[in-house]
């Protein structure tokens, strides 16, 4: 009952002084906001790249030239001065392994534009030059029609398997299967479509067209490096093949004993390391901030509860008058003030969340709910916060500065001289 009372009198004493207690809640809104949009956004962000990632197939790794993500790149010019990764060494690299269930070959051109007869795409269109099996290791499946063949690849067929969005941009209300479009003048047969794949990172992966990778050779040239992905035959042989594969490439490429390796290998799981640990100091640095806006928040906290004592002055002698103990007015202010933090910290997880998953809708990816409990939102060496869980903490810690800064004020309530806090006016 004393606690019911004690919250009552705590909702009306925001009633009452509408400003200050809007000021107050606004100083705690503040830093968990802060704090809870940032980590949403990183959450959102997170979603989508998993979802981009996992474009690779399942248990596929690939290998490249340059790491997938270079902000962690800390020897830009040793990746620049490697030489490319060429269509023979990448053949050669095939014949030898064995232990893998697909290895597939790629090259990318972007910003073409597709055409077919009057009608034209917009120039982001992506020209991936494809060995056979790498529709399979990109987890690409084929809609209608069908995928090139080994004797398309070896003689440069122009044939080209067409994305979702360029079927959706040339070909609206017809099959594409056994019709000619054309991309930089070049005239390629439509032999099959892919399945729609969606959108990731505010792109759509159906936005392409594939076409043998001898075919995008011959077109393209070859002064760019070759990308290599390999799928294992199951999770267990996953880490035996690729050490394998670095070691059949090392042998290869004819790198020295001890030197590191002069190309990249990449998983779905190494590209979302690499982004956490990108965005770690980011993440540190909102909560470093949003705990000094917290601190300045529990001082105005203190400040208007120190008000709040004075005008009720002569309340709180009424009630120590009519018996009430030490203990019951400081549970009181503390109630109060922790009241005061949680209503803050409510508003802001609200606002912070809404913020966050604003990113969600640029993005076209998967929002970050506030009682998500299986994104982790934040990642540290010894723990990891999911959103539902940085909630709650953002809560405790509200509650906590409630209390730190509202002992004081509650201290000097609970010791006032009941004959003198009558004679208060």
């Amino acid at each position: 009952m004393q606690l019911q009372e004690s919250i009552g009198m705590a909702m009306n004493a925001i009633r009452v002084n509408k400003l200050r207690s809007v000021l107050t809640l606004l100083g705690i809104g503040v830093g968990v906001f802060s704090i809870i949009g940032v980590m949403t956004s990183m959450g959102v962000l997170q979603n989508a790249i998993e979802s981009g990632v996992s474009q690779l197939g399942a248990n596929t790794f690939q290998i490249q030239k340059y790491p997938m993500n270079n902000f962690g790149d800390h020897d830009r010019s040793r990746n620049r001065n490697r030489k490319d990764i060429s269509y023979e060494e990448a053949v050669l690299f095939i014949e030898r392994m064995n232990l893998a269930r697909n290895v597939g070959l790629e090259k990318w051109t972007g910003g073409k534009v597709a055409e077919y007869k009057n009608i034209k795409t917009n120039p982001s269109v992506g020209v991936a030059g494809e060995s056979v099996d790498g529709l399979a290791t990109n987890n690409w499946n084929v809609e209608q029609g069908r995928s090139f063949n080994s004797q398309e690849m070896q003689s440069a067929a122009r044939v080209t398997v067409i994305g979702s969005d360029v079927v959706k941009k040339l070909f609206p209300f017809g099959n594409p299967v056994g019709e000619d479009i054309r991309v930089d003048g070049v005239q390629y047969k439509v032999i099959g479509t892919l399945e729609n794949k969606g959108s990731v990172l505010g792109g759509n992966q159906g936005n392409m067209i594939i076409i043998p990778i001898t075919t995008h050779m011959n077109i393209y040239g070859k002064d760019h490096s070759i990308n290599i992905m390999v799928t294992t035959r199951d999770q267990k042989s996953y880490n035996d093949v690729l050490e394998f594969s670095r070691g059949v490439l090392r042998v290869i490429r004819q790198v020295p004993p001890g030197e590191p390796d002069d190309f990249e290998i990449f998983s779905n799981e190494t590209v979302i390391a690499q982004f956490n640990e990108t965005t770690f100091l980011i993440k540190i640095g909102a909560v470093g901030i949003a705990c000094i806006a917290l601190l300045a928040a529990g001082i105005g906290i203190m400040n208007i509860m120190l008000v709040s004592v004075t005008e009720r002055t002569k309340e709180i002698g009424i009630r120590k008058a009519l018996g009430a103990t030490k203990y019951n007015v400081l549970s009181q202010f503390l109630t109060e003030s922790v009241v005061f933090s949680q209503i803050g910290g409510v508003i802001g997880i609200v606002t912070g969340s809404l913020m966050g998953n604003i990113v969600s809708i640029l993005l076209t990816s998967p929002p970050v709910y506030p009682w998500n409990n299986s994104v982790a939102i934040l990642q540290t060496p010894f723990l990891d916060f999911t959103a539902l869980q940085m909630n709650i903490t953002a809560l405790i810690f509200c509650s906590f500065i409630g209390i730190v800064f509202g002992v004081y004020p509650a201290w000097k309530a609970a010791n006032l001289d009941p004959i003198e806090a009558l004679r208060f006016e």
